[in-house]
């Protein structure tokens, strides 16, 4: 078999190889001329013009035994292969063409796509068919239908009142612009109004936050000094109950010594207690017994307390003169008249006290009588003297145990009476 029974054609559709039918290549002269009849006066077709048809050709590929430039492989007919084309290829092309000319459709086609072109323009025939039929049912209806009898009348009148319809709807439509247009102004200022409000609100945001803030930094204030005022009235009732008298005289004993504020007053030969402390003693004794005086309103008559620290004294009212309440040395060394003379007058200002709290009736008294400068235990009917000459150390430190039992008695009546008047 020669090399140009090997040519195929592709479907313009699928693009597939096609393989011809025997016969096409059987048609002679007088049935391709007969297809030409419809073409007025075609002109001879010339290989060298139908290069378009030549598109349509897939020529077979051979290996090149040269193996040349190509890769190895080279296309017959690349060169001079239009003029050795046999009759029959161009009989061929010269069918296809003008199939192609004469439709839509390029030629040639697969059976495939044959089937499937048939069965779309079936379909387009039946819809057409059937566009026909409507067109020439309404066709046949126009034309039985008289002037009288038909429906232009009606379609007048119809189309009367639609015009009237329209221009009412224009009418209205003018009037709904209007409206609209006034909508629209409205809602401008409406949004200025509420570009206005938002303005205010931001302002007033503003100022809600400041007072706020003031607000919290009041409370937080208000806290501060609620806590304080509670602190301060805790503490005020704390003091309140606090005994100023028994928190800064504290009457107590130590043995044979009765102490105030932790000093001795009174020596012993087994215990011979310092003169400093002893000063310092008799300067607490005077400074309570001044201050209880004074909390009570008493006045002294003939003496004047004097606390003085250690060199504490009592003024003689009548003579002007000072009796010291402080010594400088032991017994029977120095005989020191004033220093004795001091103390039985602390001695009469502590009975005049004494007088006062049994005032009216009190069933509160001292414990001790005091007269002439000697205390006495009622129980036992022992007196002592608070000099210090002709007396024991004994003697003198028993006297002032007692002296400042009664002081210390006479302290708590006035604890006792003055905090139930400040309650």
């Amino acid at each position: 078999m020669s090399d140009y029974s090997k040519i195929h054609y592709v479907c313009q559709r699928c693009l597939q190889p096609l393989r011809l039918d025997a016969s096409l290549h059987s048609l002679d002269e007088h049935a391709l001329a007969e297809l030409q009849l419809p073409i007025a006066q075609a002109p001879e077709v010339h290989l060298e013009a139908q290069v378009g048809s030549l598109d349509r050709l897939v020529l077979p590929a051979r290996l090149s035994e040269s193996g040349g430039g190509n890769n190895g492989f080279t296309l017959v007919g690349e060169s001079g292969q239009a003029s050795a084309m046999p009759h029959r290829l161009k009989v061929t092309s010269e069918l296809f063409d003008m199939l192609s000319n004469k439709s839509e459709v390029d030629h040639p086609l697969c059976e495939e796509c044959t089937d499937t072109l048939l069965e779309s323009m079936e379909q387009q025939l039946e819809l057409a068919e059937q566009d026909s039929q409507e067109y020439q049912e309404y066709l046949t209806q126009l034309g039985n239908e008289t002037e009288d009898g038909s429906s232009v009348g009606a379609l007048e009148g119809e189309l009367a009142h639609l015009q009237d319809e329209e221009k009412q709807l224009q009418t209205d439509l003018e009037k709904l612009k209007l409206e609209n247009s006034q909508i629209d102004q409205d809602l401008e200022e409406q949004k200025g109004q509420r570009d206005k409000l938002e303005r205010e609100e931001d302002q007033y945001w503003k100022q809600y936050s400041k007072h706020k803030q003031d607000l919290l930094a009041a409370e937080d204030e208000y806290r501060s000094l609620d806590c304080q005022l509670r602190y301060a009235q805790s503490q005020l009732d704390k003091l309140k109950k606090t005994n100023a008298f028994n928190a800064t005289f504290h009457i107590w004993h130590s043995g044979h010594f009765a102490t105030i504020n932790g000093f001795r007053l009174g020596r012993l030969p087994s215990v011979p207690v310092d003169w400093n402390e002893i000063n310092t003693a008799w300067g607490q004794t005077v400074l309570l017994l001044a201050s209880l005086t004074r909390k009570i309103g008493l006045e002294l008559s003939r003496y004047k307390l004097v606390p003085y620290g250690n060199y504490s004294y009592i003024k003689v009212l009548a003579d002007d003169k000072d009796l010291p309440l402080y010594g400088s040395g032991g017994f029977r060394l120095i005989w020191d008249t004033k220093f004795d003379a001091g103390m039985v007058a602390f001695l009469d200002c502590l009975q005049q006290f004494k007088e006062e709290v049994e005032k009216g009736g009190s069933p509160y008294c001292l414990p001790y009588e005091m007269d002439k400068g000697k205390i006495k235990d009622s129980q036992s009917g022992s007196s002592y003297s608070v000099k210090m000459q002709f007396n024991s150390e004994e003697q003198w430190t028993k006297a002032m145990k007692y002296m400042l039992t009664n002081l210390k008695w006479g302290l708590a009546w006035v604890t006792s009476k003055f905090t139930k008047q400040e309650t």
